[in-house]
This record gives structure tokens, sequence and C-alpha cells, in this order.
């Protein structure tokens, strides 16, 4: 693979900055000032973020920094204390998750959430719920539309799966796939959705090392092919370093570093919240 080059970041009107390429484009995610207590825990606070139309961000922090519950803020699993998250301008105060995912936010999870007695094929055209046009009545009665409707989800979910050369394992049950397949499937669900933000939680969890290059691969072919943007948790800091062109580095649910791959590589307070400090004996 050859080397990444390195994108240059430029700022934006807020404390955060994008892509060089994105500028002049509407940003696809702004969180200002987010944060969530559960209790009496802060969890989250003082997020602040800006993504561009077709940025490679990334999410790092050590285990416990908070990463997945931003995650769960930025879809409304969780609704934040305070703060504010726009989606494409779009305010998505009061939404919830289902019409999150509408404006145009997908996810995949830490833990894979598929649907494991239904095929493959089944699981991605769940993703296109938002995008079949036609009713209960003309689905029960298979009115031509129906028909027309399916044949054109049946093309497009092996489009995407296609993507990952996984179109001939259509047919097969979701459940019964290796695990690094069933990551794979849980991506072109996401997709099917029709994202303009693809957030991913540890996409490269228990994949080799041939298959972690493949995915990385396959994650700048997504946001090239389709001109959207990806925000990944990921511990895995050869993957990290080597697709991301942003890093926002999280601990104790507080941003504590921003940057390209190798101001952050650099940071002594990234360092410091992976490694520790040493004590003077």
């Amino acid at each position: 693979m050859s080397k990444r080059e390195e994108v240059k970041l430029v700022n934006v009107p807020s404390p955060n900055f994008i892509p060089e390429r994105d500028m002049g484009k509407p940003l696809v995610l702004e969180a200002s000032h987010l944060g969530i207590d559960f209790g009496g825990l802060r969890a989250v606070d003082e997020f602040n973020i800006a993504i561009g139309a077709t940025e490679i961000c990334g999410l790092i922090g050590p285990n416990g920094a908070g990463k997945t519950t931003i995650f769960n803020l930025l879809t409304k699993v969780y609704e934040p204390t305070r703060g504010m998250i726009l989606l494409d301008g779009k305010d998505t105060h009061n939404m919830k998750p289902a019409q999150v995912c509408e404006a145009g936010i997908a996810r995949t999870f830490q833990n894979i959430r598929l649907f494991d007695k239904l095929t493959v094929e089944e699981n991605v055209k769940i993703g296109m719920h938002n995008h079949i046009h036609y009713g209960t009545g003309t689905g029960v009665l298979r009115l031509p539309k129906f028909w027309s409707e399916e044949r054109r989800a049946h093309e497009y979910a092996l489009e995407l799966l296609n993507i990952f050369g996984m179109a001939d394992l259509a047919g097969e049950q979701a459940g019964s796939l290796p695990y690094g397949a069933q990551r794979r499937l849980e991506i072109v669900r996401a997709l099917a959705t029709q994202p303009k933000l693809l957030l991913l939680d540890e996409p490269a969890a228990g994949m080799n090392p041939s298959e972690t290059e493949d995915l990385m691969n396959n994650i700048r072919k997504i946001r090239d092919d389709f001109q959207i943007a990806i925000m990944l948790i990921e511990h895995d800091m050869k993957l990290v370093m080597g697709i991301c062109e942003s890093i926002v580095v999280l601990n104790f649910g507080k941003i504590i570093a921003k940057g390209t791959p190798s101001q952050i590589q650099n940071d002594p307070k990234v360092i410091e919240a992976y490694l520790g400090t040493r004590k003077e004996g």
C-alpha cells in the first residue's frame, strides 16, 4: 500500500479545523460544548468538533475515555445534558435515533448487531428502509410498484456488498459468516442508509492484519466513491495513523488534543494519556 499523504488542515469558524479540500462546502457535522452527565458523573464535557464533507476523522483515547458515549450522543441514543449538534446545518435537538439516521448519520457498533437469522442481503435491505417507496397495501397485494422497488433494492444491495467482495454471500445466513465478514456486513448495512456521515466503532476489532489492510483500503474507497465523511473509533494505531486525516484524542470525557496524525503522535499530552508519566525515583 502506498504511503498516505498527510492532508493539510485549515481552521473553520469555530475552535476546529477540516481538510483544505472541504473548504467552501457545508460542514457535515458540528458539535459545540457537547456534554452528558450520568448522575454525578460528568462522562463527556466540552466536546467540540467539526467534520468536513469528505473527511476521515479518528476518535481515539484510552479505554473508558468516553469514545462510544460520543457516538451515542451524535446518534441521539443518549440525549445530551448540554451543548448542540448540527448535522448538515440542522439542529438535531429532540430528534430520535431513527430521525438522525434518516437525516444522514449511520453507524456500526462495538458489539456486532446483525439480524443473525436473516440472509446477508436481507440485512442490507433493512438499511434501505428510508429509501424504499411503497406502502403497506402495495406490499401486501404485490402490486407492480412493489416488484420494481424490490428489484431496485436487490440490485443496490449486491452493488454495496460487492465493495467488500461479498456479493456471492448474499443468500447466506448472516449469523453463519466469519467474524470479520460480519464486521464488513455491518458497514455495508450502514451504507445502505445512504449516510452523509458514517460512524465506525472499532471496525477492525477481531480482524487479522490482512483483513485490517483491506479494511483501510475499503474505507478510503467508500469515502471516495460515496463522497461522505467517516469518523471512526479504533485502538489499532496503525490503521488510525494510516487512514485518518485528522485525529481527536479523548481522555476522561474531555478532548486533550486535535491535529494531524504526525501532530498527535508527537503530542506530550497524548503520550502521557496512553503511556502514563514516569515517577521520579
